[in-house]
Formats: structure tokens, C-alpha cells, sequence
């Protein structure tokens, strides 16, 4: 499985949202500059977010991006999904002569697209926030 940029990308400007919910809403510069990712890209990904219904956009002088729903609500597979499209693996073989070992390969690459998409289907928005926060604390230095 490959991520795009624009798989990349779109995961993180939901990690920003998911680190200011419940807050006021983000502004696209605001997400842009944090997460380090063109702006103008940014919108259009932050367009087909919305579209999923994964994200709100407010318009006006308070406005700016929300999630949409509880970021333990919203799963990587969920959010993947939208930006990348069905969820497989390259059919790298597809122009090749079956071969005998397909029929012992194929069960397996089956295997991993289904462990995959479940690690992706448990993994939370809430999670990677969780992470995030582990990972700051440890890197604490205490006097």
C-alpha cells in the first residue's frame, strides 16, 4: 500500500484539528504553517474532507476547519478512504504469466490488505492525539 501526498497530507491537517478540538475553529494558514503543507494545496484537500462530511468549514472573520464529529469517531481507514481512494495493495502482477507460487502468494497478500485495513479501522483520530501526547511527556526533562 502507497500513500500519496495527498493521503499524507490530509491526515495531517486532521491531526492539527484533532489537537485544537473543541477549540475555535482552524484557519487554512493557520494549518498550512503548523503542518507544513502549501496552502493551496491544503484547501483542496480540506474541500474533500468537507465533502465527507469529515471535517466543517465556517466562513466569516471566526471562522475556519473543525472536525466534523469526535476525533474517536473518525479512524484512519475512514479518513484514507476519502483521500486515497479503496484501500489495496499495488497489483504490480496484473501484466504478468500467472505463475504455480501464485496460488501460495495471493492467500498471503490477502492476509496483509485485511491486517492492514484493521489496524487502520482501529486507529483513531484520538489515538494519534494520544501518541502525540505520550511522546511529548517522555520527552520532558524534570529539574
Amino acid at each position: 500500500m502507497k500513500i500519496s501526498s495527498k493521503g499524507e497530507y490530509g491526515l495531517r491537517a486532521l491531526f492539527d484539528l484533532t489537537q485544537h478540538y473543541k477549540q475555535r475553529p482552524r484557519r487554512s494558514r493557520e494549518i498550512a504553517e503548523a503542518q507544513n503543507i502549501a496552502e493551496d494545496y491544503l484547501n483542496q484537500l480540506l474541500i474533500t474532507l468537507r465533502r465527507a462530511e469529515l471535517i466543517n468549514s465556517l466562513r466569516g472573520p471566526q471562522g475556519g476547519h473543525e472536525l466534523a464529529r469526535d476525533p474517536r469517531q473518525i479512524t484512519l481507514y475512514d479518513a484514507l478512504r476519502v483521500l486515497e481512494g479503496e484501500i489495496s495493495f499495488t497489483d504490480y502482477a496484473a501484466n504478468m504469466e500467472p505463475a504455480p507460487v501464485d496460488d501460495v502468494l495471493n492467500p498471503v497478500w490477502q492476509i496483509i490488505v485485511q491486517e492492514t485495513i484493521r489496524i487502520l479501522q482501529e486507529t483513531t483520530l484520538e489515538n494519534l492525539r494520544e501518541r502525540r501526547e505520550s511522546q511529548e511527556q517522555e520527552l520532558m526533562y524534570h529539574i
